[in-house]
């Protein structure tokens, strides 16, 4: 998508966190994962990379929690509304990724691939999108 205004702004729901993305963001993406299905309530959790040093938080830092998986990317929220904010790779925090639904308007990108598919909620089928996808992170 061309022409999206920077920064990009964002926030949780009860507007005590805010963060501002100062570049377009990267690939985005539609997890099926079981800890997505259950942190959102739904069947799955869109998110988009962003370019490393593009990322800062304008407020609320002290509401932020995380949550560090065995074996995944550890998950930040805020601690007031529980609103899924972001998520880092615990090996390299420079990898973040946005939850698209934290965005305010429009992200300025579309998700076009579908991860962790194998781990999909039996009770929503995927969609017939076109989109790749894969059982993991695409190689």
């Amino acid at each position: 998508m061309n022409g999206v205004q920077l920064p990009i702004t964002g926030g949780c729901g009860c507007g005590e966190v805010r963060y501002e993305v100062t570049a377009p963001l990267g690939d985005a993406m539609y997890c099926h994962c079981t800890r997505c299905q259950r942190r959102s309530g739904g069947s799955t959790g869109a998110a988009a990379w962003v370019q490393p040093g593009a990322f800062r938080i304008v407020s609320g830092e002290q509401h932020l929690r995380r949550w560090s998986p065995p074996d995944g990317m550890v998950k930040v929220f805020c601690g007031e509304c529980g609103s899924g904010l972001w998520a880092v790779m615990p090996d390299d925090e420079s990898r973040l990724a946005v939850r698209l639904g934290s965005v305010d308007g429009d992200p300025g990108v579309r998700p076009t691939v579908r991860i962790f598919v194998s781990d999909a909620a039996v009770w929503e089928a995927i969609p017939d999108d076109g989109l790749d996808r894969h059982d993991g992170f695409p190689q």
